[in-house]
């Protein structure tokens, strides 16, 4: 009885080493093979083209937005400041 767990337990430790060892390996074949480092470059691509799209989106909704604050500012007889032009501080820094 004693025996028979001891076997069960032995080649289950065996078996799993062999797993183990053949799940290693293929990894490292997978790493030298160079599709990781493929698959990197084509999610960072993916990555920087979202960012690009990102950042007009939001040029895009700055410029839309400006342009709604300039005609509200017409409609109401406004100027719109020049840009750069001074707050009108009346005290120095």
């Amino acid at each position: 009885m004693v025996l028979g767990g001891v076997v069960a337990k032995a080649a289950g430790l065996v078996g799993s080493g062999l797993v183990g060892a053949a799940a290693y390996d293929g990894v490292k074949r997978i790493a030298r093979s160079g599709v990781v480092r493929s698959a990197a470059v084509t999610v960072t691509s993916w990555g920087l083209r979202g960012a690009r799209a990102a950042e007009t989106g939001a040029e895009r909704a700055r410029l839309m937005s400006a342009d709604i604050v300039s005609e509200a500012r017409a409609r109401i007889g406004e100027e719109a400041p020049v840009p750069g032009a001074s707050t009108g501080h009346d005290h120095e820094h």
